[in-house]
């Protein structure tokens, strides 16, 4: 995700929507300004978050999100990296 998305709460917002939909990965912030995140689980959640990701926490400004699908790890939580 690119745009204003770190400085804003976005990572600890964005664990908290993965977790309350079941989707399992991360999320870290990017040296360029950007976040970066890995997303797995139940096609419906996995759009559900990324849906609430192209919108972000209240002061964050998403201009764009770039998606790759990629075979799964099979984590078992979703948590904020550095």
């Amino acid at each position: 995700m690119s745009g204003r998305v770190q400085g804003v709460y976005y990572r600890a917002s964005t664990q908290q929507q993965a977790r309350r939909l079941a989707v399992a990965g991360w999320v870290r912030n990017r040296p360029d300004g950007s976040v970066e995140a890995w997303l797995e689980g139940a096609p419906d959640a996995v759009e559900a978050l990324l849906a609430w990701m192209r919108r972000g926490p209240a002061g964050a400004r998403v201009t764009d999100i770039t998606v790759t699908e990629t075979l799964p790890r099979n984590d078992a939580d979703f948590v904020v990296t550095e």
